[in-house]
C-alpha cells in the first residue's frame, strides 16, 4: 500500500509578511515550520505503515526551495520518500491552483491508496486543498477524520468529527482523508531518522515534470484573488447600562431601534 501525505511549510505565527503588489504571503527567507495539522497527517500515515506489511509513505510539499527543510523533517519522523514541487510558475497559486498542481504530482507518483492532509493550513485556514485534490483526482474524500477504525486493500472505515459528535463512514480506496488533532499525538524524530534525512536527496519537480496545464497554475491560473489586506480598526468603547432590569431592557430596546431603523 502506498500512502501519500501532503504537507505545507507555513510561516511561524510571529513572522508573517505580505507582498504589497500581489497580496500573497512572502515565503522566501521567512522562518517556517510544518503546518501543525500536517504533523497529525504524517503521524497517522506512519501508524498505518506500521500496521500494514509492505506499506510505504511518500510525503509531498509545494513551495519554494527552502521547503526541503520540512520534507526532511518528515523523513526524519519515518516517511520513506519525499518530493518537492517548486517552480516560479507555481507562485501565487490559490487553493484551486494548488490542489490542481498537487494532484498532477500525485498522478505521477501513482499507485496510491490513501492521501492524508491536515484539516487546514495555519496561514490560510481555508480547509480547501484536500477536498480540491479529491476533486481533481475524482476520488472520494472524508474530512475531519478523528479515527481510522478499519482498513484493508479496498476500503476504510473512519470516524469523522462533527459539531454534534461523530459519523462512521465507510469509503472505497483510493481516498483523500483530512485529519484533526484528536486523531493522534505526533512522534518526535529519532536520531537515526535525523541522520538518514540529512543525507537524503529529495527530487524537485517543476510544472513540466508533472505535466501541468500552465493556464491552471500560479497567480494567472487562480480563479480567486486577494484584492486588499488591511488591519480592522480598533473597536470604540462600549456603553454600560445601569439601573433596574426593566429600565435597562427598555433603554436597550430603544438603542437597538435607533441603530436598526436609524
Amino acid at each position: 500500500m502506498k500512502i501519500i501525505v501532503l504537507i505545507k511549510q507555513v510561516p511561524e505565527t510571529t513572522d508573517v509578511r505580505i507582498d504589497p503588489e500581489t497580496n500573497t504571503l512572502i515565503r522566501e527567507g521567512v522562518a517556517s515550520v510544518i503546518n501543525p495539522f500536517d504533523m497529525y497527517a504524517i503521524e497517522e500515515a506512519l501508524r498505518l505503515k506500521e500496521r500494514i506489511e509492505g506499506a510505504k509513505v511518500v510525503v509531498v510539499s509545494m513551495g519554494p526551495p527552502q521547503a526541503i527543510d520540512v520534507l526532511k523533517e518528515a523523513l526524519s519522523m519515518g516517511c520513506d520518500e519525499a518530493v518537492l514541487l517548486s517552480d516560479r510558475k507555481f507562485a501565487g497559486s490559490d487553493t484551486w491552483a494548488t490542489s490542481y498542481t498537487l494532484s498532477q504530482a500525485i498522478k505521477k507518483i501513482g499507485d496510491y491508496s490513501i492521501i492524508f492532509c491536515g484539516k487546514q493550513a495555519s496561514d490560510g485556514d481555508t480547509a480547501q486543498v484536500g477536498p480540491g485534490v479529491s476533486t481533481h483526482l475524482d476520488i472520494p474524500q472524508v474530512t475531519y477524520v478523528k479515527k481510522i477504525e478499519e482498513i484493508d486493500e479496498n476500503k476504510a472505515k473512519v470516524e469523522r468529527m462533527t459539531e454534534e459528535g461523530y459519523d462512521i463512514i465507510e469509503t472505497p480506496l483510493p481516498v483523500v482523508l483530512t485529519v484533526v488533532k484528536e486523531i493522534n499525538e505526533p512522534r518526535l524524530p529519532s536520531l537515526k531518522g535525523k541522520m538518514r534525512a540529512k543525507k537524503a536527496e529529495i527530487p524537485v519537480w517543476g510544472a513540466e515534470d508533472i505535466g501541468c496545464d500552465e493556464d491552471k497554475i500560479g497567480l494567472d491560473g487562480s480563479p480567486t484573488r486577494v484584492l486588499k489586506i488591511f488591519t480592522p480598526p480598533q473597536r470604540e468603547g462600549g456603553r454600560i447600562l445601569a439601573g433596574e432590569p426593566n429600565e435597562m431592557a427598555k433603554e436597550l430596546a430603544g438603542l437597538l431601534k435607533d441603530v436598526i431603523i436609524g
